[in-house]
């Protein structure tokens, strides 16, 4: 979290709130081109992080269209992402019970199943994402893009 953001949580809500921001939320660096150009390198966006096996607003953890973070490498699967940092930010495409988009037939499925997504990067020709990894679990989301902090 910058430095600036919790001096200011601190003064407005009091130390107790600025232990439970950093537990909630967090500052992620972007690096690469995939998210271009809604994000770009050294963009900076603010994490809404997510706690596994807990369901977020609307009994979803994550909605079709949300920019999220995935790890790597999650518990109990053998599927490790290529390339870069251990942090990768793409787009939801679709989630469980959505239908599968045009193009990812090859997948097997007529719908996402639970548990489960598909996720895009908005710079197809720079991005490696659910076109070679197929459908991520649902486990690999360590938390939601709330906004990006520098204009």
């Amino acid at each position: 979290m910058t430095p600036v953001l919790l001096v200011l949580l601190a003064s407005a809500l009091g130390g107790g709130a600025v232990t439970a921001a950093r537990r909630t939320l967090r500052v992620v660096e972007v690096h690469g081109e995939s998210m271009k150009p809604g994000l770009r390198p050294g963009d900076r966006v603010l994490v809404r992080r997510l706690r596994p096996g807990r369901s977020g607003r609307f009994g979803r953890r994550v909605r079709r269209g949300d920019i999220v973070v995935i790890s790597r490498v999650g518990p109990g699967e053998g599927l490790t992402l290529d390339g870069g940092t251990n942090l990768v930010i793409k787009r939801a495409a679709a989630v469980a019970g959505d239908p599968i988009p045009p193009g990812f037939e090859a997948l097997g499925e007529a719908r996402v199943p639970p548990g489960r997504l598909l996720v895009l990067g908005d710079n197809p020709s720079r991005s490696t994402d659910s076109r070679q990894w197929g459908l991520l679990p649902e486990s690999r989301i360590t938390g939601v893009v709330l906004r990006r902090l520098n204009a």
